[in-house]
């Protein structure tokens, strides 16, 4: 790992495993100080070991994103431990409902993955705007995950799709409240990176035509080095949308 920092301050939600992972481990190569977010420690903590750090460019922060105590008090300790400043957040958690028919779904499947995806990314949100918009120099970048859903559905996915949906809203308030504060919002769509979440995948995924098929993977190296990309903009200039995707999955086309 490189060791030079850059003076920048990162926080990466949903950092303890897959894409967040990955992002947190290339933003810290890259020179960031990057504070690392999610509900479990243990996974967290594992993430700070393999970016080999002695502790003075991670932080691990147990946080339930969708707890307004529990984001403000992940602002206030990145805010304690890095110097007072945010550079980038990049709002990477997420979880899904299992793969039924939506009126199935009860009332807290619905729930908790609106309060994870939607809740959790404004609320975060939020707190970086405060910052962003009154720190000097003035500013900052904001990249939410949006996902393929976000623009089309897979079949039984309705809580998943729908948050994602709200995620593309988001960015777009963001980018435009935050112009005049120098803040940047991106929105990044992926589609089938290799993590333990698509591994699940692997015996078949169900198609709108009714037929399961193995969908095609991409390395989700390529994620973090799409954020580290965006993350080293100069904040006059925005990707306010990226998909990146396997090429060959189904979604172009309609599959």
């Amino acid at each position: 790992m490189n060791m030079a920092a850059n003076g920048k301050v990162a926080i990466v939600t949903g950092a303890g495993s897959g894409i967040g992972r990955y992002s947190a481990l290339a933003l810290y190569e890259a020179g960031y100080s990057v504070v690392l977010a999610g509900r479990r420690s243990k996974p967290l903590q594992e993430t700070a070991a393999e970016a080999g750090d002695d502790g003075s460019r991670t932080l691990a922060v147990s946080t339930d994103v969708g707890d307004p105590e529990s984001v403000e008090a992940l602002f206030s300790k990145t805010l304690e431990a890095f110097g007072g400043r945010l550079d980038l957040l990049f709002n990477n958690a997420g979880s899904g409902a299992p793969a039924i028919p939506m009126e199935e779904l009860t009332f807290d499947q619905w729930n908790n993955v609106v309060r994870a995806n939607l809740t959790g990314t404004f609320l975060c949100t939020q707190q970086a705007m405060r910052i962003m918009k009154n720190q000097d120099p003035m500013g900052g970048r904001i990249i939410n995950n949006g996902s393929i859903s976000a623009h089309t559905p897979r079949p039984n996915s309705s809580p998943y799709t729908a948050t994602k949906h709200g995620i593309e809203g988001l960015t777009k308030c963001t980018a435009l409240d935050g112009r005049k504060f120098n803040i940047c919002c991106s929105q990044i769509d992926i589609g089938n990176a290799a993590t333990p979440m698509t591994a699940r995948m692997g015996t078949g995924v169900l198609q709108p035509s009714g037929e399961t098929m193995i969908e095609p993977t991409f390395d989700v190296k390529h994620v973090a080095e799409a954020i580290v990309y965006i993350a080293g903009l100069p904040l006059d200039t925005n990707v306010l949308t990226m998909t990146i995707m396997a090429n060959q999955m189904p979604y172009a086309g309609r599959g």
